[in-house]
């Protein structure tokens, strides 16, 4: 964890700057930024590990922004912070290229064990070539195919699809989902994982079939032997 570094784009400055004392009292290389101009010349001046991103900036549709920080530096984690709690703006958002949203107000808590849990680094030891149906993934490479075409999927969508194949056929559990995609000692809203499955079944699901991820309710999700 110690020396990685996050962005933190946010106007109003007691947030930005509440933020960025604990970020580094954490152990983390903390800079924050208030304009969407600033937060590409962050990105371009030196690579980024996470961002924590205000949609509301004076300057710069927070959406685009997103979009822009993914095309720029694709290995960086992008995180909104929004006051906006609709589930369409969640949809767009995760959409744009974040792997998590937080709402305000939120709980410095919460938001630490977020940044942690995105910045965890994923299992050295899982590589190799697993396949189901027409499904297949590299875990090693962190590639993902449908029959010869590959899918072009985001970290967690990726993280989110090999746990899923690693109990094929069986249920798993949102609990288990959110420890082991997300981080162990997770709490608070489970809400993205459920915008992340729909997003990984746009992207592995046939328009005219049924998905390859069945919603178990009240328990989980499975994937499919198909």
């Amino acid at each position: 964890m110690a020396g990685e570094r996050v962005l933190i784009v946010e106007d109003d400055p007691h947030i930005g700057e509440s933020l960025g004392r604990a970020l580094e009292g954490t152990g983390y290389r903390a800079t924050w930024v208030s304009t969407g101009a600033e937060a590409l010349a962050a990105v371009a001046a030196d690579p980024v590990d996470l961002v924590l991103l205000d949609l509301g900036l004076p300057d710069a549709d927070g959406l685009d922004l997103c979009r822009q920080i993914h095309d720029a530096d694709p290995a960086a984690t992008v995180v909104i912070l929004t006051a906006r709690d609709e589930e369409l703006d969640i949809v767009v958002g995760l959409d744009a290229g974040a792997v998590d949203y937080i709402t305000k107000p939120f709980k410095l808590a919460e938001l630490l064990a977020r940044v942690r849990a995105q910045l965890r680094r994923s299992d050295p030891g899982r590589t190799g070539t697993r396949a189901v149906g027409d499904l297949r993934i590299d875990d090693g490479a962190r590639r993902a195919w449908i029959v010869e075409e590959e899918i072009d999927l985001r970290p967690k969508e990726f993280d989110l699809l090999s746990r899923l194949l690693r109990d094929v056929g069986d249920a798993v559990t949102r609990e288990t989902l959110m420890a082991d995609v997300w981080d162990e000692h997770w709490f608070g809203s489970t809400k993205t994982l459920d915008f992340h499955v729909a997003a990984l079944r746009r992207k592995i699901d046939r328009g005219d079939g049924p998905s390859r991820i069945t919603t178990l309710r009240g328990v989980g999700y499975r994937l499919e032997r198909r």
